[in-house]
C-alpha cells in the first residue's frame, strides 16, 4: 500500500463497482455513490490504464464475473445487515472498508456504522468524500487500526464500539490477503462479540481442476506484482469447519450462481461458471429471530 493512498486493490474494486452501475449491464446492486466517490463518468472508467490498475471496463468475461461478484456479495451482505437489524442489532462493522460506500447511504435509523481500516487509507478517502460533497453522517465513525501497533479490540473500544450488545461484521475482499493465524485471531475475536453476533466474508479457492488452478496462479501473481499477495486459499468443507471450531453456530455458504440467479432470475451464462471461484460466507453465533 502507497503512503496515503488506498491500497491499489481497493482502488480497483471501487472502479469496478462504478463501472456496473454505469455499464448497462444487468444490475445486481446498486449504488448512487460508487460513481461520485470517484469523480467518474462511464467514460473515464473507459480509459483506466491497464497497466496500472486492473481495469474493471469491457465485456472479457473475467472482468465482467468479477463485477458481478463484487456486486452481489456487496448487496448479500447489506441484506444480513438489514435482517439483523431487523432482529434488533445497532452496530456494524465494516473491516477492510476501503471505499465502500453503505454508510454513507445507511437506511437504518439508530444503526452505527464503524469503518475499520489503515490510517492512510482513511486520510484518502477522506479527502475522496470531500472532493466528491460527500456528507459524514453522524451515524458512521472511522477506526484506524495500523496492525503493526495496534489491535482492534483496543481501537473499536476507543471509539465506543459496545462489546457486549450484538453487532455484525462485513469482512469483504480482506481474508485472502491475511495468514491463517490472523484469520483465525480476527474470527475468534468476533465470535466474542455480544449475541446474536453475524460475520458476511468472501474468500478464495485455489481451484478443483488444473485449468481453475492455473487461473488462480495467474490472477494470484498479477495481484502480488501490485505487492499486494494473497495468503490463504480455503475450500468450503475448510473453512466451515474453521468457523465452527472457534464457535459459530450457524454456517451458511453462498456461491456467485446461486447469487446471480437469485437476485437476476436466471442462471450464471456457462462461460462466467468457471471465473466464479469467490464464495461468501455468512456465519452467525447465537439466537436469531425467525
Amino acid at each position: 500500500m502507497e503512503t496515503g493512498r488506498a491500497s491499489r486493490t481497493a482502488l480497483a474494486t471501487a472502479y469496478a463497482r462504478a463501472y456496473h452501475q454505469l455499464s448497462g449491464e444487468p444490475r445486481v446492486f446498486t449504488d448512487p455513490l460508487a460513481a461520485r466517490i470517484l469523480g467518474v463518468t462511464s467514460d473515464r472508467i473507459r480509459e483506466l490504464d491497464t497497466a496500472t490498475l486492473d481495469r474493471p471496463g469491457g465485456n472479457d468475461p473475467r472482468k465482467r464475473v468479477r463485477r458481478y461478484f463484487l456486486g452481489a456479495r456487496a448487496r448479500f451482505a447489506e441484506e444480513v445487515v438489514a435482517a439483523a437489524v431487523a432482529d434488533g442489532t445497532t452496530q456494524v462493522v465494516i473491516l477492510g472498508a476501503g471505499l465502500d460506500t453503505f454508510g454513507y447511504r445507511n437506511p437504518h435509523p439508530g444503526l452505527r456504522v464503524f469503518e475499520v481500516d489503515h490510517p492512510d487509507t482513511q486520510e484518502w478517502k477522506r479527502e475522496m468524500l470531500a472532493q466528491a460533497a460527500i456528507g459524514i453522517p453522524e451515524s458512521l465513525t472511522f477506526v484506524p487500526v495500523d496492525f503493526e501497533t495496534d489491535t482492534l479490540a483496543a481501537r473499536l473500544a476507543d471509539v465506543g464500539f459496545d462489546r457486549d450488545r450484538s453487532a455484525v461484521f462485513v469482512w469483504l475482499g480482506v481474508v485472502m490477503y491475511l495468514t491463517r493465524a490472523a484469520i483465525e485471531e480476527t474470527l475468534r475475536f468476533i465470535v466474542g462479540q455480544g449475541q446474536p453476533v453475524h460475520v458476511v466474508l468472501d474468500y478464495l479457492s485455489a481451484g478443483n481442476t488444473e485449468e481453475e488452478r492455473a487461473e488462480v496462479r495467474a490472477r494470484a501473481e498479477r495481484i502480488a506484482a501490485m505487492n499486494e499477495p494473497w495468503l490463504s486459499f480455503f475450500e468450503p468443507e475448510e473453512i466451515e469447519n474453521l468457523l465452527r471450531a472457534v464457535g459459530f453456530d450457524t454456517v451458511e455458504l453462498r456461491s456467485l450462481s446461486e447469487l446471480f440467479d437469485e437476485y437476476l432470475g436466471a442462471p450464471l451464462p456457462d462461460l462466467l461458471v468457471r471465473n466464479g471461484r469467490a464464495p461468501l460466507l455468512h456465519a452467525v453465533r447465537g439466537p436469531v429471530g425467525d
